[in-house]
């Protein structure tokens, strides 16, 4: 009996090590070839891109769309849009401009902004779109004429393409033909009282009519006669009976003194080396985003150049852009990129992932005006806001359309008093309209005071300080 167990023991230890043997063999077998190189990869090329250049970096562009300097401000701007390209006008034989623009909102949004903006702006509109979104606004007012070409069939749903064409009003007056001007002949003096009125004597004759008057005596009077020049008449349409009104004057009465103030500041003069004027030349045209971030940082610098605490830094060439869209090359980079580093305005570095670009060129809007400058008033923290607490301060009816960051600095500037930008900038009401597109002269009004609850300095004191100085 005892033999017989360890015969059957031996048996069964033998099948429990050749089983074990079998699938160590496997595993190891596996094990070896999980971690072996694929061979189908051997001849596989190395991932080159669209200009079969391998891993090549991509470059920034150094070419931007910019608003055209003539661009008409009665021309309304789709808030949001994106300038993409400008060109002539390639349907039309006369000197117009086509500009062409990408926003994310749908067809039929971009659509309604203008069958309203139009109407509203009292435009003459000669022709509109399908239902569908499809088709041209053309439209007219005083000399100028404009088309916005909107296409329904798109190859993109994430992205609207429409076109703005003008024809310039300068253009017009140009070509505007002169009035014909009737000069009249040089008066002759009146005849002698001894020759009869309408008897003109022949050169070299005899005058019988003066018999007594020797006829040399009667060629020298003639010749030291003074013969008065022609002076040229001008029509009385081309004579400028008043001057061209001033800057402060062209803009809405209760934002004059503002803008007078700024102005002297120079806080508005462009970047680009080739404008000669202020920007506040065309108070009443709609500023853009790349333009008021370099007024803003003017206005803050200049404000407080006796105090380098309260200046902002700005962007330097060797800075990594913040922006795809404003590179080192961009005229304003070194004030936007001041912003974005001071945590002023939305970028990848204050957290929002989505805001990769900067959009230079689009008009700028009443809630990014609030929600940049108000920062600048308080230098605190701003307070947390909700649509209710905002509607309960300022009133508005169109609280729920303001964007959640700019509802902290709406809030704010509430407790600014008569200082507070909303009610300097766009006096009392009861819609802010936030997706409104912001004027030059607005902007002005904006930058005239930077302080909070009645610690600050405006545009007029620090005229007086520096007038002053010297």
């Amino acid at each position: 009996m005892k033999l017989k167990f360890t015969i059957l023991l031996g048996i069964i230890l033998s099948l429990s090590t050749t089983l074990t043997s079998c699938a160590n063999s496997s595993i190891g077998k596996a094990i070896e070839e999980s971690i072996q190189a694929d061979p189908q990869l051997k001849d596989n090329p190395a991932f080159t891109n669209s200009n079969n250049q391998q891993n090549s970096p991509i470059e920034t562009p150094d070419i931007f769309a910019k608003l055209p300097e003539d661009f008409p401000s009665e021309i309304p701007i789709y808030p949001d849009a994106e300038l993409q390209t400008v060109s002539p006008n390639p349907n039309s034989s006369e000197v117009a401009t086509q500009t062409t623009w990408q926003t994310r909102d749908p067809i039929n949004a971009v659509q309604n902004y203008y069958q309203n903006q139009l109407k509203s702006e009292n435009w003459k509109i000669l022709e509109r779109p399908s239902k569908e979104g499809s088709g041209e606004f053309i439209a007219e007012k005083d000399d100028l004429e404009i088309t916005i070409s909107l296409d329904s069939n798109q190859n993109s749903s994430s992205q609207t393409e429409f076109k703005i064409s003008y024809d310039r009003p300068t253009t017009v007056a140009v070509n505007k033909p002169k009035s014909k001007v009737s000069v009249s002949p040089i008066p002759l003096p009146p005849p002698p009282t001894t020759l009869p009125p309408a008897t003109v004597s022949p050169p070299n004759s005899t005058l019988e009519s003066t018999p007594n008057l020797p006829e040399e005596e009667i060629t020298s009077e003639s010749e030291s006669t003074p013969v008065t020049p022609v002076e040229e008449v001008v029509p009385t349409e081309e004579k400028q009976t008043s001057k061209p009104p001033t800057q402060s004057e062209q803009a809405p009465a209760e934002l004059r003194q503002f803008v007078t103030d700024v102005a002297q500041l120079n806080i508005f003069q462009s970047s680009d080396s080739q404008a000669q004027n202020s920007l506040l030349n065309n108070p009443n045209k709609v500023i853009t985003r790349a333009e008021y971030a370099e007024a803003l940082v003017k206005a803050n610098n200049t404000f407080y150049a006796d105090r380098p605490a309260k200046q902002i830094r700005l962007g330097v060439a060797t800075n990594n852009p913040v922006f795809s869209d404003v590179p080192t090359s961009h005229p304003d980079f070194p004030a936007i990129q001041g912003l974005a580093k001071a945590g002023l305005i939305p970028s990848s570095l204050s957290g929002d992932s989505t805001a990769v670009k900067f959009r230079p060129d689009a008009p700028l809007t009443r809630e990014d005006l609030i929600l940049w400058k108000v920062p600048l008033d308080t230098r605190q923290a701003l307070p947390k806001a909700t649509v209710d607490a905002v509607q309960e301060r300022w009133g508005f009816q169109d609280a729920a359309k303001i964007d959640t960051k700019a509802l902290q600095a709406v809030l704010a500037d509430f407790d600014n008093g008569d200082n507070a930008n909303i009610r300097r900038v766009f006096g009392y009401t009861t819609l802010f309209q936030p997706k409104e597109s912001v004027t030059r002269a607005e902007a002005a009004a904006a930058l005239w005071y930077f302080g909070f609850q009645g610690d600050g300095v405006s545009a007029s004191e620090v005229q007086s300080s520096e007038s002053a100085e010297s």
